[in-house]
């Protein structure tokens, strides 16, 4: 600006010197020596400037300003001349003066131009990329939760990569789906096909005499019935079942009662912690009743807790038994896997189906079945950890 105010000085003095002596030769003797040329104004003055040219917005208002009957100042007619249009005492005139006398050249206009430039991609890039990746989060938001047991709406949106991924999850969901209600549908005509033998069985010693091989084929076949419900339980896994919003820690409670109402020793130990969340409570249920049951099968006591925090829900169950050694822990969770050598086999019954029952019903969760050492009763400690 004070370039400019400075050659509005000189084009004063030169209107002066043309106003005094009414002759354009006059006026160019003070116009050569400060390098601005003086012509008639054909009337194709205009005022313009280029839209990059930062500094021409100043140029422009500074010789309006200061220069009285300027009628254009044109920025752009030649390359690096200001052409200024005078109504002087003489007529229309014009003066070309050099750009580089108004302004210094300012490659910080460049600078500002590419910053402006890279602040506006840069703006258009996020919200490009916050609408790509909305669809994103929805993907991995159905995917977390199918993994935990619900099925949440889903539709495919986004970029082609992120529909096909969208795509394959759907088709992915409706298979394992289709498979596990053609697997339940199997397993319940398996388990009339299997019952009808056994209750012929039953029958048939009911009308057979009273003896001890009698008794004996008795428990035979009751042990073959209890074999059959923890296989079809297993391989069944409340599949079908929905998840509800359900209270843990009433969950937890009511299991303890229920024991404790058939006399057996049971024990409410650690309940903290408040709210609900969505479970399957019938798959929940029969994995604490399998773990309590295997706490007094091999104890003489059991011990429940739940605990409800900001990261889990965690359901444990304790017993005063043998326990299991640290080095068993991953294959005691596998189906049909039964350490008599810590776990007395005289104690009780079962198929070596309780825990890995127990596993899967955590997994539906998107949880996991954690075994250690109960510091209280000295048994095994069994938690349920389920993530919020």
């Amino acid at each position: 600006a004070q370039m400019s105010v400075g050659v509005s000085k000189e084009i004063l003095l030169i209107l002066d010197r043309l106003e005094r002596t009414g002759a354009i030769a006059s006026a160019l003797e003070v116009a050569a020596p400060l390098g601005i040329e003086i012509s008639s104004n054909d009337g194709t003055i205009e005022h313009r400037r280029a839209w990059i040219d930062l500094s021409g917005r100043t140029v422009q208002r500074t010789l309006l300003e200061e220069v009285p009957n300027v009628t254009a100042v044109d920025l752009e007619g030649r390359p690096g001349t200001a052409r200024v249009a005078i109504n002087s005492a003489q007529g229309p005139i014009v003066l070309d003066i050099s750009r580089s006398r108004l302004s210094a050249r300012n490659p910080h206009q460049f600078l500002v131009l590419i910053g402006f430039t890279a602040f506006l991609m840069s703006a258009i890039a996020l919200i490009y990329l916050r609408n790509q990746m909305r669809p994103i989060r929805r993907l991995a938001r159905a995917a977390e939760a199918f993994g935990k047991g619900r099925v949440v709406p889903y539709r495919v949106a986004g970029a082609t990569e992120v529909r096909a991924a969208g795509s394959a999850f759907l088709n992915m969901r409706d298979r394992i789906e289709r498979q596990i209600e053609q697997r339940t549908m199997m397993l319940s005509g398996v388990s009339h096909d299997l019952r009808t033998p056994l209750t012929r069985m039953k029958l048939g010693l009911s009308l057979m005499e009273e003896g001890a091989e009698v008794d004996d084929m008795r428990r035979d076949v009751a042990d073959m019935e209890q074999m059959l419900e923890a296989f079809l339980s297993f391989a069944r896994g409340d599949a079908l079942e929905d998840p509800e919003r359900i209270d843990p820690i009433a969950l937890a409670q009511d299991a303890v009662d229920r024991f404790a109402r058939a006399g057996l020793q049971v024990q409410a130990r650690v309940f903290s912690g408040e709210g609900t969340a969505m479970l399957r409570p019938m798959a929940l249920r029969r994995a604490l009743d399998n773990l309590i049951s295997n706490a007094l099968r091999y104890g003489n006591e059991a011990g429940v807790s739940a605990i409800i925090d900001d990261a889990a829900i965690r359901l444990i169950v304790e017993d005063s038994g043998p326990g299991i050694p640290e080095e068993h822990h991953d294959s005691v969770l596998k189906a049909f896997t039964r350490l008599d050598s810590a776990r007395n086999q005289d104690s009780g019954s079962g198929v070596g189906l309780g825990l890995t029952i127990a596993a899967d019903i955590a997994r539906q969760h998107g949880g996991k079945l954690i075994l250690g050492k109960s510091d209280s009763l000295g048994g095994l400690r069994v938690e349920i950890a389920i993530p919020k």
